[in-house]
C-alpha cells in the first residue's frame, strides 16, 4: 500500500514471439505475465489476478472466445478488461468477439502506438470501476458496523457490571472484525506494520473519527494517530469505556501484522490524541 503497484497485464497467446512482442511493448510500465493456452490462461487469471487481458483468439484447446466467455461469466473475473489480439479483422470476427464478453479488438501486427493507447484507456476504466467498488464497499462496512454500534453502545452506557460490559465489548469487535475481513484484502498475503496500519486508520475514519498512519523508523514501527475520537471526545472522556472498544478493534486489525502492537494513548483517558503503535 505504500508503494505504488504497476498494473498486471496477461498476455496469453500460443506463438512464443507475439508473446515476446507484446511483453517487450508492455513492460516499461507494466508487470507482465504470460499463458501460451486458454486453459493456462484461466489459471493465471485465478493466480494472478491481473488488471488487463491481451488474448490471442486462434489456439489450439480452448479458444479466445471461450476464454473470454468463462472470465466474463465468472462474478470474480468479469470487471477485467479482455482485449482480443488477432490476425482476424472480419465484421463477424470482431462481433463475435464482443458477444463473448471482450472489450476491445486489436488486429496483428499490432502497433505499439495503438496498443499502449488502448490498454491505458481500458486501465483508466478499470481504476474509476475499483474506486466505485471500493467507495460501495466502504460505505456498506460504514452502514454495517454503525447498526452494531447503534444497537449495542447504549447498553454499555449503562450502569451494568463492568464484567457484562466486557461480554458485550468482545461481542462487539468479533462482529466488527467479521465485517472488516470482508472488505479488506487480508487473504492476499502478509500485511506490513504500515498497510495494517493504514487499515486501522481507514476503520476508525469510517467511523467518524480522523486518524492517520505513519512509518516511524524505516517502516519498522507504525504510529496510526487519532485527533478526533470516533465516538465523539466528549462521550469517550465521559465513559471511558468506549476506548476500550476503540482499543479492541485496533487490537483484532493489528494482530494480522507481523511483530507487536501497543496503546500508548487515548482521548477518553484525557490524553490530546490516540496513538496506537505497531512494531
Amino acid at each position: 500500500m505504500t508503494e505504488e503497484t504497476r498494473p498486471k497485464i496477461l498476455v496469453v497467446d500460443d506463438e512464443p514471439m507475439n508473446v515476446d512482442l507484446l511483453e517487450a511493448h508492455l513492460s516499461i510500465d507494466y508487470d507482465v505475465v504470460t499463458a501460451s493456452s486458454g486453459e493456462e490462461a484461466i489459471e493465471k487469471v485465478k493466480a494472478e489476478k491481473p488488471d488487463i487481458i491481451l488474448l490471442d483468439i486462434m489456439m489450439p484447446g480452448m479458444d479466445g472466445y471461450e476464454v473470454s466467455k468463462r472470465l466474463k461469466s465468472d462474478l470474480g473475473t468479469q470487471f477485467i478488461p479482455i482485449i482480443l489480439v488477432t490476425a482476424l479483422s472480419d465484421v463477424g470476427d470482431r462481433i463475435k468477439g464482443s458477444d463473448a464478453g471482450s472489450d476491445d479488438f486489436l488486429t496483428k501486427p499490432v502497433n505499439k502506438e495503438e496498443l499502449l493507447s488502448r490498454v491505458k484507456a481500458l486501465l483508466r476504466t478499470k481504476s474509476l470501476h475499483d474506486d466505485l467498488l471500493t467507495e460501495r464497499d466502504m460505505l456498506d462496512m460504514q452502514n454495517r458496523i454503525r447498526s452494531i454500534l447503534t444497537a449495542m453502545i447504549p447498553a454499555l452506557l449503562q450502569p451494568l457490571p463492568p464484567e457484562q460490559k466486557k461480554v458485550l465489548i468482545h461481542q462487539m469487535t468479533d462482529m466488527v472484525e467479521k465485517i472488516i475481513v470482508d472488505i479488506y484484502p487480508f487473504d492476499s498475503g502478509e500485511l506490513d506494520r504500515t498497510s495494517i496500519g493504514e487499515i486501522c486508520a481507514s476503520v476508525m475514519n469510517q467511523l467518524g473519527g480522523r486518524f492517520a498512519a505513519e512509518e516511524i523508523g524505516n517502516a519498522d514501527v507504525c504510529i496510526v494517530k487519532g485527533t478526533v475520537c470516533p465516538w465523539g471526545a466528549g462521550e469517550a472522556r465521559r465513559n471511558p469505556i468506549l476506548c476500550n472498544l476503540t482499543r479492541g478493534i485496533f487490537a483484532r486489525i493489528a494482530a494480522r501484522a507481523p511483530g507487536d502492537h501497543e496503546v500508548q494513548a487515548t482521548i477518553g483517558n484525557g490524553d490530546e490524541a490516540c496513538i496506537f503503535e505497531i512494531k
